[in-house]
């Protein structure tokens, strides 16, 4: 015989199951995406943030558009890098996002 129709031909039971033994599968699927995925993005967020206000005058870093460059000068929101000699970009402070000194330490 067919389980399926077996299920679905049995008539439900008049027993009331408790709310808590009903939401606890989805509590703990609540639980393991918040540990595995939402805190995991808030800490990287936070050394993103604590890094783009460390920036000084002289560090090496990488753009979002992947331009590598070292810092000329800091203003609130804004971040003007040499790339070259004689090519200097201003870009948004935001769209800064690592040292490229830790590239190489990855390598390594």
């Amino acid at each position: 015989m067919n389980y399926l129709n077996y299920i679905l031909m049995t008539q439900p039971s008049d027993e009331g199951g408790s709310a808590l033994g009903m939401f606890l599968p989805l509590i703990a699927i609540l639980v393991i995406f918040w540990f595995f995925m939402i805190r995991p993005q808030a800490k990287r967020q936070k050394e993103l943030r604590k890094f783009r206000e460390s920036l000084q005058k002289g560090d090496k870093v990488i753009t979002t558009g992947g331009i590598y460059g070292k810092i000329i000068s800091i203003k609130d929101n804004t971040v003007s890098i040499q790339v070259d000699e004689n090519t200097k970009l201003t870009v948004d402070k935001s769209s800064i996002i690592k040292d490229p000194t830790d590239l190489q330490q990855a390598q390594k």
